[in-house]
């Protein structure tokens, strides 16, 4: 009798679990493009457990849906407490502004370059290092740079401030997302052909160098982060 060459993978059960290392989530049952990246800690639900190579899963944090490979069912486990958001008050972001910035200079002095999908250290796409250095305070965005857009209050360029997000993109939808610094400065993580290749600080005006110049002809507009995300899979979870 031959053995089923697929009986040693593991069949998850649709229940939250947690990441025990930093986990890549791709974006369909192949895994093979990354769609977003899970932090040590991070929780999720595993949705689909029915394919040979992959789980279907949706983070908990900022209800992004996506895929893990079953070679790394071995980085979760069960939970044995669930996910609960925090909410946090507009002035208590506030004063937790500075400590997000920091957050985004230190992961520039790290040799590091841009990566679809990322969102832990070193390497980081513009929406997830956004993402990253909120969550270090403990205040959570959507995970890409239109929903956070959506998500942000919006306020007038002239207004800007330290920890505002600036987004860029075309007049349909925002595409890319960096954080203010005050001064007409902003730092983000940009792409390798018509960016920096990795985490940069740009000039928000007409007079800086070609790559800054090229940003701002794509400017949108702002917003301030005056909430932390609730995931609506929650709130739908708890009205079952």
């Amino acid at each position: 009798m031959m053995n089923n060459p697929q009986s040693h993978i593991p069949k998850f059960k649709l229940a939250e679990y947690q990441c025990l290392a930093d986990l890549n989530i791709y974006d369909s049952s192949e895994c093979i493009r990354l769609a977003t990246q899970a932090a040590t800690g991070r929780h999720l639900r595993v949705t689909s457990n029915d394919q040979d190579l992959a789980m279907g899963v949706y983070l908990l944090e900022d209800d992004y849906p996506g895929w893990v490979s079953v070679a790394d069912w071995g980085l979760l486990q069960l939970v044995t407490v669930p996910y609960q958001a925090s909410t946090l008050l507009e002035f208590e972001i506030k004063n937790l502004l500075p400590q997000v910035i920091s957050f985004t200079h230190a992961a520039m002095q790290e040799p590091n370059y841009y990566l679809w999908g990322g969102t832990v250290p070193p390497n980081y796409d513009c929406s997830g290092l956004m993402q990253a250095a909120f969550a270090s305070v403990g205040v959570w965005l959507p995970r890409d740079a239109y929903q956070q857009e959506s998500f942000t209050q919006p306020i007038p360029i002239s207004e800007l401030q330290p920890g505002d997000l600036v987004f860029f993109g075309t007049p349909a939808k925002a595409t890319h997302v960096g954080l203010s610094l005050g001064d007409r400065y902003y730092i983000h993580s940009s792409g390798k052909e018509k960016g920096r290749d990795g985490i940069a600080i740009d000039q928000l005006s007409e007079q800086g160098d070609i790559i800054s110049q090229s940003y701002y002809q794509q400017l949108r507009g702002a917003g301030r982060v005056v909430k932390s995300y609730q995931p609506q899979m929650l709130v739908s979870r708890s009205e079952q």
